[in-house]
């Protein structure tokens, strides 16, 4: 890889990625629609709104790998979400394949498989679960990928990114926080490793409480560092502030299943 853009870069994930990316790759192509402060060298930006083919061709021209990041990070309106995140995804992933990238790393969420009980352990190969729109859209993404690795024979890696951040900030958290270095290595795989085709990741450090079997990136020589136990005072601490909310301690996606949510009132059915 020698030139690897990186969409959504102004974006909260976007510009701790940029930072630990420096130097790893010749050249960081940033895109997004605001430019990001303080570009640094060997950084460039082009501007682009994802649900504009033109301009999303233009930022992914000449580059050898994408690491897609851009659209709506929270539960939004439909016409918000198709727009950012559905739309803008296939964009993004058919421009791609007209200006030959060969790698891409898409951002999906913890939230495609939301619904799952805390009480269950899932890997890769469960069904898709989303408990949002916006999870919705990241199971379209998936999706998406796999028809362009294996109908033209892109490389594609999807992370189920958990919570992305310094510390775990509640009990919840204690479950899928990912250490921004860890994130890291997962980028760097799908960038670079050489047998990967198509493969979903949970986006999760070493963390004891997790709901995830992550057996996939361990085969391709992930090795989190970050433990959540380790601050687990602080995440209970955080934990304390919270308002109950029985819908969402007994789902994974936590307080976006228990939005808008009218299904059934004993949730241990599911």
């Amino acid at each position: 890889m020698k030139t690897v853009l990186i969409t959504g870069a102004s974006g909260g994930i976007g510009t701790r990625l940029r930072a630990l990316l420096k130097g790893v790759y010749p050249e960081l192509r940033l895109s997004d629609m605001t430019k990001p402060a303080n570009l640094a060298a060997g950084e460039n930006f082009v501007q682009a709104d994802l649900s504009n083919m033109a301009e999303v061709e233009k930022a992914v021209t000449g580059v050898d790998g994408i690491v897609h990041l851009g659209g709506f990070s929270v539960e939004g309106p439909w016409e918000t979400i198709l727009n950012a995140n559905i739309i803008g995804c296939y964009n993004l992933f058919e421009a791609a394949h007209r200006k030959g990238v060969k790698r891409v790393v898409f951002a999906s969420s913890n939230h495609a498989v939301g619904f799952y009980p805390r009480q269950r352990k899932i890997g890769t190969d469960e069904p898709v679960r989303p408990d949002s729109r916006y999870g919705i859209s990241k199971a379209f993404g998936e999706a998406v990928g796999a028809f362009y690795a294996f109908k033209h024979g892109m490389r594609v890696t999807n992370i189920r990114i958990g919570n992305f951040g310094d510390m775990p900030l509640d009990k919840r958290r204690l479950s899928i926080w990912l250490k921004p270095e860890d994130l890291v290595q997962l980028v760097r795989i799908g960038l670079d490793h050489p047998d990967l085709k198509y493969e979903i990741f949970y986006g999760g450090s070493d963390n004891d409480r997790s709901w995830w079997d992550n057996e996939t990136a361990f085969r391709y020589g992930y090795k989190p560092t970050g433990r959540s136990e380790a601050m687990l005072a602080e995440a209970l601490a955080g934990q304390a502030k919270l308002p109950a909310d029985p819908i969402g301690d007994w789902f994974q996606g936590g307080p976006f299943c228990s939005a808008e949510y009218d299904g059934d009132k004993n949730p241990s059915s599911y």
